[in-house]
């Protein structure tokens, strides 16, 4: 698959296709039902320097177009996804993408610096947009000069290329993504959840303990290919899109958006094939599209006098 093939900093993937953080655990369970060396990478579970339990129960509510979370970063910490998880994962031929979250910068640089040691950790993603805790998180992506430092202080720290996960919950995502690039990032991830809010009407009570979660799911795709649209013309960094990817056609979406690869999340839980699926799908999309390549898709939106040869029925 030639034709899939994509080169970004630090990784060269066979495919664009990924799983994003916190959609795919550490792939163990996902391993049972196929081969993890197909994917273009993995892009693992959030990790904190010290083991985090997330949320109180219920924190997981569907709604019409996706579904909402505040699970709060649960995972087993540095020590342990250091030693245990990332090692498990070296049987596979297939680029990890570690993500890094913390509540101060002392976290992150402390993360950062440790998982970008890890033998088959090619990339780290910096997580300054998660909406679901109550300290660190969003707070560092909600404001151009937090994110330009921390993206800073975790380049100096990293052996491996750095993307920044931005928010869409900010008010110009654009000023946040050129932030980020001056402070160094090699490339960005975008978008993380959306805020957003259930209410039971029997108990007229929030149905997430936290009160709010982060609405992820189909219901997000038009705000995630707006946002790459607008962010990809004002940096030269490259995009690895995500937000409501549900096949083969949303991926192309993406690309023609700006994105220079894909990462799905939601459509993991409602089909645990659904990377499979699209990386089988691509070729006779791009076929069709009368494409050699995917990335002549990037950005094919808003690049002036640049069109596909011809559309396959």
């Amino acid at each position: 698959m030639d034709s899939l093939s994509v080169q970004l900093p630090g990784l060269k993937l066979k495919n664009p296709v990924m799983p994003a953080s916190g959609c795919f655990g550490f792939g163990k369970e996902f391993s049972q039902l196929f081969d993890l060396g197909m994917l273009g990478a993995i892009m693992v579970k959030a990790t904190t320097p010290e083991p985090r339990f997330g949320n109180p129960t219920p924190r997981v509510a569907e709604t019409p177009g996706g579904m909402l979370n505040a699970i709060g970063l649960q995972n087993p910490g540095l020590e342990k996804v250091f030693t245990e998880e990332l090692p498990w994962l070296e049987r596979y031929d297939v680029p990890i993408i570690a993500n890094v979250a913390g509540s101060t910068e002392d976290d992150y640089i402390a993360v950062a610096k440790r998982l970008s040691k890890a033998p088959n950790v090619q990339a780290l993603e910096l997580n300054i947009s998660c909406p679901n805790v109550k300290t660190g998180g969003i707070a560092f992506g909600t404001d151009p000069d937090m994110a330009k430092a921390l993206t800073k202080k975790v380049k100096d720290v990293s052996d491996v290329p750095v993307y920044v996960k931005l928010s869409p919950n900010v008010a110009d995502i654009v000023k946040i993504a050129k932030a980020v690039e001056d402070g160094g990032a090699d490339g960005i991830t975008m978008i993380n959840t959306l805020l957003g809010m259930r209410i039971d009407l029997v108990t007229g009570n929030p149905i997430l303990a936290n009160k709010t979660g982060g609405l992820s799911g189909p219901g997000v795709k038009p705000v995630a290919i707006r946002m790459i649209y607008e962010v990809s013309q004002h940096v030269s960094i490259p995009i690895i899109g995500m937000g409501g990817i549900q096949n083969a056609e949303d991926v192309v979406e993406f690309f023609m958006a700006g994105a220079s690869a894909a990462a799905v999340g939601t459509q993991n839980f409602v089909d645990p094939f659904a990377c499979p699926k699209i990386i089988e799908e691509l070729p006779e999309l791009l076929h069709k599209l009368g494409a050699v390549h995917i990335s002549e898709l990037t950005g094919r939106s808003w690049k002036k006098n640049e069109r596909l040869a011809y559309y396959r029925p």
